[in-house]
């Protein structure tokens, strides 16, 4: 007899990340160099290295999820500087307004992107090392020394292209040549995903399921042999989803009525 039980998944908020700042530059009348921001950048002894799991900041769920070289997008840039200098960013690195680095939402962290200032034509790359800005109108976060090279240090935001260029070695901070960055990967994704569709206490029930709907969607099918209240279970996934949206996308289309998204 099949057996299906439903598990509720329990998504934790991206440790570290989930209490980020909220940074962004604002000029002052009185003193234009000076960043209007907000800091809940954790203590070095409160610190935990974050997951690329989905988080939630001020009420929004944001996904890090898939990102190819040669993409562009199309926004504005702020920046945040000497408040946050010395302090963790979101991989577990120290802060550093005076390299090229930046802040992102979503994009895998160590993308090389290029920042072109559509205002007046200058462009810098950045290594992305950090998650925000936390701020609905606004795509990236540069460090000072980014936001210099653009012109946009005194008017605080500019208007901007993003391209990515590629992605870096973990753990290696200088940005490589083109070259080197061309012979990579062109393709990053955070995370994988799979959505458990069936569980069985016997194996037949599984592997028949399993061959059942294998490809589905284009996705495919494997077994977990795991336990389950000291009880040997057979668990079916569908694996493949490159982003949590993507299997809730899936789910929400109705094939598999008791369907649930696990992390692979």
């Amino acid at each position: 007899m099949i057996k299906i039980f439903v598990i509720a998944l329990v998504l934790l908020l991206l440790s570290g990340c989930s209490t980020r700042r909220s940074s962004y530059y604002v000029p002052s009348t009185q003193a234009a160099s000076q960043p209007a921001v907000t800091s809940t950048t954790p203590s070095k002894k409160n610190y935990k290295h974050p997951t690329m799991r989905p988080y939630t900041i001020h009420g929004k769920r944001y996904y890090p999820t898939v990102v190819r070289v040669g993409e562009t997008f199309d926004g504005r840039a702020s920046w945040y500087g000497p408040k946050f200098h010395g302090k963790l960013t979101s991989n577990g690195e120290t802060y550093n307004m005076y390299a090229s680095t930046a802040a992102h939402k979503t994009l895998p962290m160590n993308t090389i992107v290029r920042v072109t200032n559509v205002e007046n034509g200058t462009s810098t790359v950045v290594r992305i090392n950090d998650r925000g800005p936390f701020v609905k109108s606004r795509i990236i976060d540069l460090s000072k020394k980014a936001a210099k090279e653009i012109n946009m240090l005194a008017k605080g935001t500019a208007k901007v292209r993003l391209d990515i260029l590629g992605f870096q070695e973990k753990g290696k901070k200088a940005i490589g040549d083109l070259k080197t960055l061309s012979a990579g990967p062109k393709e990053q994704v955070i995370g994988s995903y799979a959505v458990q569709i069936a569980s069985f206490a016997r194996i037949e029930g599984a592997v028949a399921t399993q061959e059942k709907y294998d490809k589905t969607e284009g996705y495919r099918t494997i077994i977990k042999d795991t336990e389950y209240n000291d009880k040997r279970l057979f668990r079916v996934w569908l694996t493949g989803f490159k982003s949590e949206n993507e299997a809730r996308d899936f789910i929400a289309a109705g094939h598999f009525e008791y369907a649930f998204i696990v992390r692979d």
